[in-house]
């Protein structure tokens, strides 16, 4: 996955149950960690906040990922 699949894959986040979310978000991850490992730890957040139904954290971790990812495409 390069990064614009990936924003596109983090775009996508906010629709589909709990499980979907953590598949995508899980997915994304993982091509992170080859592109970008820093942003791959931001992902990890994302997720624990998940977890504890902090969807302001969550959604806040996310969108720094987009954000940085817009910069290297």
């Amino acid at each position: 996955m390069d990064a614009a699949q990936i924003i596109a894959c983090l775009n996508a986040l906010g629709v589909g149950e709990r499980e979907t979310v953590r598949a995508r978000l899980s997915e994304a991850r993982e091509a992170c960690r080859r592109l970008e490992p820093e942003l791959a730890l931001k992902l990890d957040e994302a997720e624990r906040a998940l977890a504890t139904a902090d969807l302001r954290t969550f959604r806040k971790r996310v969108e720094t990922v987009i954000a940085r990812l817009g910069h290297l495409k």
